[in-house]
């Protein structure tokens, strides 16, 4: 296996629409990719079926976007793509999956079942949550962005934090709490 290259090459390979662009993505974030797959499907088939998707994604967008964090913009593609899958293949259900857990501690806060993540999607609740977290010191923005932005579990939240499971989930119901708060201050309903 060959050196993986800068970001910037990557993006120039697909801007070049250089097969190798898909190769040297694979090989930089395969893994990371899967893990945002198996986050929201918690299932290696379909996660397989996400992660391929994002490539065939990037390599028809990349001529019209030139994005500047490649990572962040893969990833926003792959868990696009795994919440439209997992909402097509459970459509009648939820369980198992990292996003269902993350969307029903949500949904405390917002009303809706399954129209919290429509409602969350909405630009000016999104701002207000983006509001909310930027009050927030970086540990617990990051552990709140993990959980429910990359949908990871409390456990790897937890040793990533250095912190006991019990005390991250009680960090974020504090903070679910908080976020209800400043949502009903700022107008919304929940």
């Amino acid at each position: 296996m060959s050196a993986v290259p800068e970001d910037h090459v990557i993006v120039d390979l697909y801007w070049d629409r250089d097969e190798q662009a898909i190769v040297r993505t694979q090989e930089k974030y395969g893994r990371y990719l899967m893990k945002i797959a198996m986050n929201v499907l918690a299932d290696e088939e379909d996660s397989k079926e996400s992660v391929n998707d994002t490539y065939l994604k990037a390599w028809n967008s990349m001529p019209d976007n030139r994005p500047q964090v490649l990572s962040t913009y893969l990833g926003k593609i792959t868990r696009e793509t795994s919440i439209d899958i997992y909402r097509r293949r459970t459509s009648a259900k939820r369980g198992g999956s990292q996003y269902a857990a993350s969307l029903s501690e949500l949904e405390e806060v917002l009303s809706g079942g399954d129209t919290a993540w429509q409602e969350v999607m909405e630009h000016k609740l999104s701002a207000a949550i983006s509001a909310f977290l930027r009050t927030l010191p970086e540990k617990k923005r990051n552990v709140f962005i993990s959980r429910y932005y990359f949908l990871d579990s409390t456990k790897d939240i937890a040793g990533k934090a250095d912190m006991t499971e019990t005390a991250l989930r009680s960090m974020l119901m504090r903070m679910r709490q908080d976020l209800k708060k400043y949502l009903e201050k700022e107008g919304f309903t929940v």
